[in-house]
């Protein structure tokens, strides 16, 4: 007999509702869930995958050690031991900052890990924690703890509301909303304009949603701190500023009119490419239309002056009276709100990078320093890591160099489901249960969605009787590797279960609903459309907006003295069944045409003397990759494209799907020294490369 099982989709950040239709420990289909109050139907093709992670013949279920270089079988008690004895072997050693610390992309997406890995990684007492958000999206948190009080008060357009809806250096048709949660992304679009607004894209490639929205605009990567403080200079200029019930709340306005006095828009033109008549037009659009908003991504976090964009962008949506406004952006009121309870805190510079002496933020080092922390000798030099949920080798600037250094460490535990180009460096893997063998609730995402909802999904299949759960993987190690250090377990050595945590922390909520109300209400609750909260939602003590941060205005200053350089600029792109680069070993989304191609303007490529179909040769400061060539006037001159995520199959790796498609690396070409010196998010929209036909 058929059963229906309904969960939430933790693939990616939009939430998406499923419907699975399973008998027998088989899984029959798997579709949207038409009654899901958040998703309304929607998946995007990755959904389809769970099954095939689930039925994965790749998929470690028990522990494993690298003995003499072959892998064996290890019980998951003699694992703890091993390892917990090693821990306290280096710190003694060499003191806890031997030991580092990796989270991957998908840590965020998997409950039990959100819940518990902290704690066990905290217990550790080093300073050398790295994460796949200094890759990404730690700019859009710095500029929030700046001038909202706090990293996760993060600005959500509100998309179902809005009139004007631009994106810069972001693709949420692709995406589905990343730092924006929002599944059904095609349709919300088709609905601005539908009721009369506006959609604008602002990118260096004619992305798929550019080609949905109402008009698109190029721009030269890496220069959109340029366009932003022309936009804001021509809504000072031309008295368009209107901050409406912001102003009362609000300090710094005239400091940031002061900091930006020296930036004009004929300087914004020759850096960006972009008509100074679009620009003062782009900003009368963005000051004059009611319910408007500004929203950056990828393109604008992951460059030099990635913090100074997210400042400027949140900037531009304060003056312009967008902030905290229905058909703007507004802040979520989620069912657990570990926002409201946070008190204001330093998060900056308690310590820095041993080599490049960066500061930390959030507790976490630039994952851009990692390789130099591992090949430096010295006190601090890190002889042990951990890494949970990620391959970095392909996935963090310049992967080669991590490859190698990978090599020289002491010892190296992974978490993870799979032996890819990172875990193969390991002493022992410990693969937790996944997928549709685990719980989910959002955490996260829920902070960032376009609606206030809630859903908890249950396992829908029993793991198998020799596999662990990632939440007990997690505290037994910490219990283990508290008697190998001589100290009684934290509470009695209990393991929690994620239920019983998330009853705790559901206690008191401002929606009354218990952690039973979650579990009967099975497609989800729908809390309401995002509201005006400010000035009381402000993490700041005063509960008041800090528009002009010193750390960010005197940021001003090295964005005036960067100088330009000459050679193709290198940027990336993910496909719908891309996600980063652990979703490869599904023959399912593997199907169909190469995508692993370098994307080039037809003027480029007469100008190269290459063809589409030319194998070429990309080469940057780190490295070189040969990979198939694509002419499209999709993609600006002067700009290369090659999606993230490839390059499966180094050292031999072996997976069933990922060899027959690995692509290549453009992490191979990116450049662990470009950084953005304010925040440590790595600058993958900032390397230059040059391109030739292979013979």
């Amino acid at each position: 007999m058929q059963h229906f099982h309904y969960r939430t989709c933790n693939l990616c950040e939009a939430m998406c509702g499923l419907k699975i239709t399973h008998e027998n420990q088989e899984i029959i289909k798997i579709e949207g869930d038409k009654k899901d109050t958040f998703s309304r139907g929607h998946i995007c093709p990755k959904a389809y995958g769970l099954k095939e992670i689930y039925q994965d013949p790749d998929r470690l279920k028990t522990p494993l050690k690298k003995v003499n270089g072959a892998w064996e079988a290890i019980s998951w008690e003699a694992a703890y031991k091993e390892i917990a004895s090693k821990i306290v072997e280096l710190n003694i050693k060499h003191g806890p900052d031997s030991i580092a610390v990796y989270q991957g992309n998908p840590t965020i997406h998997n409950l039990g890990t959100v819940l518990t890995a902290p704690r066990f990684f905290k217990a550790l007492k080093t300073k050398n924690i790295y994460s796949a958000s200094s890759s990404d999206q730690i700019p859009h948190h710095f500029a929030s703890w700046q001038m909202f009080g706090h990293p996760m008060l993060v600005p959500i357009t509100d998309i179902d509301n809005t009139e004007l809806f631009v994106i810069a250096g972001g693709n949420p048709l692709v995406s589905n909303g990343s730092m924006m949660t929002v599944p059904d992304i095609g349709n919300r679009l088709k609905s601005i304009s539908e009721r009369g607004g506006k959609v604008i894209v602002i990118d260096p490639r004619y992305t798929e949603t550019a080609a949905k929205a109402d008009q698109h605009i190029f721009i030269k990567p890496g220069t959109d701190a340029w366009l932003f403080t022309a936009i804001l200079k021509h809504i000072f200029d031309e008295n368009l500023v209107n901050m409406a019930h912001l102003e009362g709340f609000t300090d710094g306005l005239y400091e940031l009119k002061a900091a930006i006095a020296d930036f004009d828009i004929a300087t914004a033109e020759e850096k960006t490419g972009i008509d100074q008549n679009a620009i003062k037009t782009l900003a009368k659009q963005i000051a004059t239309t009611k319910k408007a908003a500004l929203y950056g991504r990828m393109g604008v976090s992951t460059q030099a002056f990635g913090g100074l964009n997210n400042w400027l962008i949140n900037a531009i949506n304060i003056v312009s009276g967008n902030l905290d406004l229905e058909g703007g952006l507004l802040f979520t009121k989620p069912l657990i709100d570990f926002i409201g309870k946070a008190k204001p805190k330093n998060r900056y510079n308690r310590w820095q990078s041993r080599v490049r002496k960066f500061p930390e933020f959030l507790g976490e080092l630039p994952v851009a320093c990692l390789s130099e922390e591992i090949e430096t000798e010295g006190k601090g030099q890190i002889k042990m890591l951990m890494t949970s949920c990620g391959n970095p080798v392909l996935s963090i600037t310049n992967g080669n160099r991590l490859d190698a250094a990978l090599k020289t460490l002491d010892y190296m535990v992974s978490f993870d489901i799979y032996l890819n180009e990172t875990t193969k460096h390991a002493d022992i893997i410990l693969p937790p249960a996944t997928g549709l063998e685990v719980p989910h609730y959002d955490l996260t995402f829920n902070v960032l969605a376009v609606r206030n909802t809630a859903k908890y999904s249950p396992a829908l299949f029993e793991k198998e009787k020799e596999a662990k759960y990632d939440w007990e993987i997690f505290q037994e190690l910490g219990h283990a590797l508290a008697k190998a250090a001589g100290v009684e377990p934290s509470n009695g050595g209990k393991v929690y279960s994620p239920e019983e945590m998330l009853s705790i922390s559901l206690k008191n909520n401002d929606y009354n609903i218990s952690f039973k109300d979650l579990q009967e209400q099975t497609h989800g609750f729908d809390l309401g459309s995002l509201k005006p909260q400010l000035p009381a939602r402000l993490g700041n003590e005063n509960k008041r907006i800090n528009l002009c941060p010193e750390l960010l205005v005197n940021d001003l200053k090295r964005l005036k003295e960067a100088t330009d350089e000459k050679g193709y600029t290198l940027i990336g792109k993910r496909h719908l069944r891309d996600n980063n680069s652990w979703m490869h070993n599904s023959d399912l989304l593997q199907k169909g045409k190469n995508r692993c191609l370098v994307l080039m303007n037809p003027a480029d490529g007469k100008k190269e003397g290459i063809k589409t179909g030319d194998k070429v040769a990309v080469k940057s400061r780190v490295g070189e990759v040969k990979i198939e060539a694509h002419l499209t006037t999709d993609i600006m001159p002067g700009v290369l494209v090659i999606p993230h995520g490839y390059g499966h199959g180094k050292g031999n790796i072996k997976l069933t799907v990922a060899e027959r498609n690995p692509g290549v690396s453009a992490n191979d070409l990116t450049d662990d020294m470009l950084i953005d010196q304010l925040t440590g998010n790595a600058a993958f929209s900032n390397v230059r490369v040059q391109i030739s036909a292979v013979a």
